[in-house]
């Protein structure tokens, strides 16, 4: 008990409630140990350094000298705000997290900004160097090939490109480049189309329009991605439906005037023209402007139905004198009706 009491005389305390221990009081600063390490540690906010020395430098002071300190020169530890060492402010230690953290935001997103900018830019730049002249050049070939030619086109390489594009965010600069460069084809087709002679007219468009249709047919398919993600999706549109309106705005809508009455001496004069030929173009044209057929009504009977409007019952007498007059015509211009002998007799004779 004396040997304990000598010990627990070491602790001193100053005016401000602030031990200190002796190098004699080994036991007393082990058994403070145990008992603070013993409490649950808050956390604390991390203070910025203090400039101009230590972070900790201004938490606690080496304090010399003294009456009431020991001999071997003994280490203070403050315990109250009030003393030296709660110099650093609370702001100072929760301010600069919110600062920090809204500052480390802005930067990252300066960051992220310019980083995106910059790898934007490198991949349109590869989009223009790479990927659309290859597809340019497939476009071209597939453009102006005959449809009883073989033209050696990778189509896997070409959905290649498209899915690479499409997968990069350039399906919309894809699509303008694409109706960009059939809508420059187009112009020339139109140009061409206008130079020909009234007797190859009707032939040359026919084949311009066979031509073109035969190469959406295998333009649209590898397009699929940029149809399906892109014009679907996003345009409510179908990329042949787009197509086909480019041929009719920028060629059939400028010869349509030139082209009808062509096509409808053509059909008052059997054979002028070919039946197939005649029949293409007048279905070609229907199905690119359906309104179209109100020009030609007649014209467009014959080789679309429900063209005229439906038959009435008083007038089954004129029907049956067009039919007559159709058959005197034919027979007129040499389509003689054939043998008629074995033909049975109607009742009327």
């Amino acid at each position: 008990m004396e040997a304990m009491e000598d010990d627990s005389l070491d602790i001193k305390d100053d005016h401000n409630h602030n031990y200190c221990a002796s190098s004699s009081g080994s036991k007393v600063r082990t058994y403070l140990s145990s008992r603070l390490s013993d409490v649950t540690t808050v956390p604390q906010p991390i203070c910025p350094p203090v400039p101009g020395g230590e972070p900790g430098a201004r938490r606690g002071k080496r304090r010399t000298g003294g009456g009431s300190s020991s001999t071997g020169g003994s280490k203070f530890v403050d315990s109250d705000s009030g003393s030296e060492s709660s110099e650093v402010s609370e702001a100072d230690c929760t301010a600069p997290p919110a600062a920090a953290a809204a500052t480390a935001a802005e930067g990252k997103f300066t960051l992220d900004s310019t980083s995106k900018f910059l790898l934007n830019a490198m991949a349109v730049e590869d989009y223009r160097k790479n990927h659309w002249p290859n597809l340019e050049m497939a476009i071209d070939r597939l453009l102006i090939q005959n449809p009883t030619d073989h033209i050696s086109v990778s189509y896997a390489q070409i959905y290649s490109y498209v899915y690479k594009c499409v997968c990069q965010q350039h399906s919309e600069l894809l699509y303008n480049d694409l109706t960009s460069k059939i809508t420059s084809h187009l112009q020339h087709v139109s140009t061409h189309l206008q130079a020909s002679p009234p007797e190859n007219f009707v032939e040359n468009f026919n084949v311009a329009l066979t031509q073109y249709t035969a190469s959406l047919q295998c333009i649209v398919p590898v397009f699929m991605y940029l149809n399906k993600f892109y014009i679907e999706s996003k345009l409510n549109r179908d990329l042949r439906e787009d197509l086909m309106k480019l041929f009719a705005d920028h060629v059939a809508e400028k010869h349509v005037n030139t082209l009808m009455p062509l096509l409808i001496e053509a059909h008052s004069m059997p054979f002028q023209v070919q039946p197939s030929t005649m029949a293409s173009v007048v279905k070609g044209l229907y199905s690119l402007r359906p309104e179209w057929a109100q020009l030609a009504p007649a014209l467009f009977s014959g080789f679309i139905p429900q063209i005229n409007p439906p038959a009435v019952e008083s007038l089954l007498s004129d029907y049956a004198a067009h039919d007559q007059k159709l058959q005197m015509e034919l027979s007129m211009n040499g389509f003689p009706r054939g043998d008629q002998s074995r033909k049975r007799a109607s009742d009327d004779s």
